[in-house]
C-alpha cells in the first residue's frame, strides 16, 4: 500500500526527562516525535487535509496543529512506530513528505528531512551516553517548526487538491513489513529549494530541507 526507498503514534516524551544523558532509545524517541510533529504541520500548513480536522497543542513551546482525523492518525501511527524501529537500529538516512496534484499525480512538493546516525552508539562500540541539554535540542526543533509554519511566506499557491505520500530511505538491509512496497524517489522536474535548520541529540541528526516546483517562464 504505502511504503530502499519505502513508502508505506508519535512517540511519548520518554527521551525528555530531567537528565541531559541522550541514549539511544532516547534519541529515537525525540526524533520519531519530531517526525509526528512536522507532518502534520506540513500537512495543516498546505492545506492537505481541511483545518478544522486540526487540534492545537502545546510542544516545543509552540502551538501545534495536529490532525483529529482517526483514518488520518492510524496511518501515521503506523509509519512513524516503524520509523522508530528503523531509527533504533539506525537504518533510516532519510524521511522525505511528497505532496502530490490529486488530479495530475505531478510532485509539487518534497519535505526532505536527512538523517545521520552515530553507529558507534547503535553498535554498542560507544557505550557511553551522550549528553545535550533537552532544552537545547527543543529550541533547535522550534527553529525548524517555525519555518514550516512560515512556509506559506515563499511556497507557490498549490493550485489543486492535493494528496500527501511518506517515503523512507532505509539501508539496503533494513528488514521490511510485507505491508510496506518499494517506490520512486517521486522527484519534482525544474525544482527550487530551500534549506531548513538542523537539530542533533548527539545520537541523531537531523537535516531539513523542502524543494518546489519552479514556475515556468513560459507560464508567466
Amino acid at each position: 500500500m504505502f511504503g530502499a526507498v519505502w513508502l508505506c503514534s508519535t512517540m511519548s516524551s520518554t527521551a525528555t526527562q530531567s537528565t541531559n544523558e541522550i541514549t539511544l532509545k532516547g534519541s529515537t524517541a525525540i526524533v520519531t516525535e519530531f517526525f509526528g510533529y512536522s507532518i502534520n504541520s506540513i500537512l495543516y500548513q498546505r492545506g492537505i487535509y481541511p483545518p478544522d480536522t486540526f487540534k492545537r497543542v502545546q510542544e516545543y513551546g509552540l502551538a501545534m496543529m495536529v490532525t483529529e482525523d482517526p483514518g488520518l492518525q492510524e496511518y501515521l501511527g503506523k509509519i512513524l512506530s516503524q520509523v522508530s524501529e528503523w531509527l533504533q537500529g539506525g537504518e533510516v538516512q532519510k524521511l522525505v513528505i511528497v505532496v502530490s496534484g490529486a488530479e495530475s499525480g505531478e510532485t509539487l512538493e518534497r519535505w526532505t528531512f536527512n538523517v545521520e546516525t552515530d553507529r558507534r552508539v547503535v553498535s554498542k562500540e560507544d557505550t557511553q551516553p551522550k549528553v545535550k541539554d533537552v532544552k537545547v535540542i527543543k529550541a533547535e526543533i522550534q527553529a525548524i517548526i517555525r519555518q514550516i509554519t512560515g512556509s506559506v511566506s515563499f511556497l507557490p499557491l498549490l493550485q489543486e487538491m492535493c494528496t500527501f505520500d511518506l517515503l523512507v530511505y532505509t539501508d539496503a538491509e533494513a528488514a521490511v513489513p510485507t505491508s510496506w512496497e518499494e517506490s520512486d524517489p517521486k522527484y519534482i522536474t525544474n525544482s527550487e529549494e530551500v534549506r531548513l535548520r538542523s537539530f542533533t541529540t548527539q545520537v541523531h541528526k537531523v537535516e531539513g530541507m523542502v524543494s518546489y516546483r519552479a514556475d515556468d517562464e513560459d507560464d508567466i
